[in-house]
Parts: C-alpha cells; sequence; structure tokens
C-alpha cells in the first residue's frame, strides 16, 4: 500500500510542473487509469490554487525583481487573452501551456479567481481523461503491434 501511495505522490508532483507527466508518469510507475487521473487533475489544481490567490505576489515581488518585462510582452499576453478568453487559456494550460504557466497568465489579466478556478478546474479534468487514455491505450497498441511485428519482416 506504501508503494502505491509513494508512486501516485510522485505523479501528483510531476503533475504540478507539467500536466503530461502525470498521465506519462502513472502508466510507468503502474498505477491504476482512474486513480493517474485523480492524482494528474490533484497536481494542477494544486498549482492552479496557489498561483491564483499568490500569483500576484510571486510575480511582483520575486520575478519583476530580477527582469523588467518589455511592453511587447504585455502587449501579447492581452492579446492572447482578448483572442481566446479565460476558458481559451485553461483549455490550452495542460496541453501547451503548463499549470504554471497558465495560471499565472489568467490572473495577469483576470482578477476573478473563482472563475480561474472553475474554468482551469472543467480544463484538467477533461484533459486528464483524453491524455490518460491516450497514454494507456496507445502504449498498450503499440506494444501489441510491436510484439506482433516478427523480427524478420522488419529487415529490408
Amino acid at each position: 500500500m506504501w508503494e502505491e501511495i509513494l508512486k501516485a505522490i510522485t505523479v501528483y508532483l510531476w503533475s504540478m510542473v507539467k500536466f503530461i507527466f502525470g498521465p506519462i508518469g502513472g502508466k510507468a510507475a503502474g498505477l491504476h487509469l482512474v486513480t493517474t487521473m485523480i492524482v494528474t487533475v490533484a497536481g494542477m489544481m494544486t498549482m492552479v490554487v496557489a498561483f491564483t490567490y499568490f500569483g500576484d505576489f510571486i510575480r511582483k515581488r520575486i520575478i519583476e525583481r530580477f527582469r523588467k518585462p518589455k511592453p511587447e510582452k504585455a502587449k501579447n499576453k492581452q492579446g492572447i487573452f482578448k483572442r481566446y478568453g479565460l476558458a481559451g487559456v485553461a483549455f490550452l494550460t495542460p496541453i501547451i501551456l503548463t499549470p504554471i504557466g497558465g495560471t499565472i497568465l489568467a490572473v495577469s489579466v483576470s482578477a476573478n479567481r473563482e472563475k480561474i478556478l472553475l474554468y482551469m478546474l472543467i480544463s484538467a479534468c477533461v484533459w486528464s481523461v483524453i491524455i490518460t487514455c491516450a497514454v494507456y491505450f496507445g502504449y498498450d497498441a503499440v506494444m501489441e503491434w510491436v510484439n506482433r511485428v516478427q523480427p524478420e519482416e522488419m529487415l529490408p
């Protein structure tokens, strides 16, 4: 039991950094499909909650102390947000952005924390199911195909 918990904690920690690491790590660790989905969502949402409530502080006190943002970058953030809205940023966060980057982007242009949390939760749940199923069943399908192909057939 402790071994499974340690595996889940590892997947949880990796999901906090990059969403795709959750399903890949869960498959590699041998976790159950549903456990991997839940732990992946929990990892992303931990970072979303942390950066939603402390993102301004982190951005103002730590990041801006070390580098000055260029006006063009601020305009690009605003343009991306205006084009896709909060729902678009939340949708893109698990697959393109990281949980940290997507949340900081959402917080920098929107003050409605509850809406950020809701949209990010919906996005994390949807993408967790899609990516975890793709990793688990896609890996199995590829391995089945590789095992069916005989080494003699692969030679020219």
